[in-house]
């Protein structure tokens, strides 16, 4: 990967990153309201629960961009955590945060779906 291409996924990361700080900080959704009409707070209660999976999604969304930054400071970015091959560039392009390769995402998506330990989980406890 060229320098030139480096910098571009570094700076679409930092813009990424910025979006969602930003998105973060708007906790509205989630504030507990009550209400005489028992419809409403059915309502506000759907309301609140999409705007925590909201926040959950933007949350881990930003840990991978924070540890793709990262992994341009030790000059791993673009190598697969998992079998240490480069990612391709067009799938950098599509997920510039993305930390595995397209066979080991595979991979540990199937582990995952099957309720055993992904990559991340194994990365976490070593």
């Amino acid at each position: 990967m060229t320098k030139q291409e480096l910098n571009k996924f570094k700076d679409t990361l930092e813009k990424k990153q910025a979006e969602l700080l930003r998105v973060i900080v708007n906790r509205e959704g989630i504030e507990i309201e009550k209400s005489p009409d028992a419809l409403d707070e059915v309502q506000q209660a759907g309301e609140r629960e999409l705007a925590i999976r909201n926040l959950d999604r933007d949350s881990a969304l930003l840990r991978n961009v924070r540890a793709a930054l990262e992994r341009f400071k030790d000059n791993s970015y673009g190598t697969c955590l998992h079998c240490e091959e480069e990612i391709s560039l067009k799938r950098l392009q599509a997920v510039p945060w993305a930390a595995y390769c397209i066979t080991c995402q595979e991979i540990s998506d199937r582990n995952q779906a099957m309720g055993q330990e992904s990559f991340d989980d194994l990365l976490v406890t070593a």
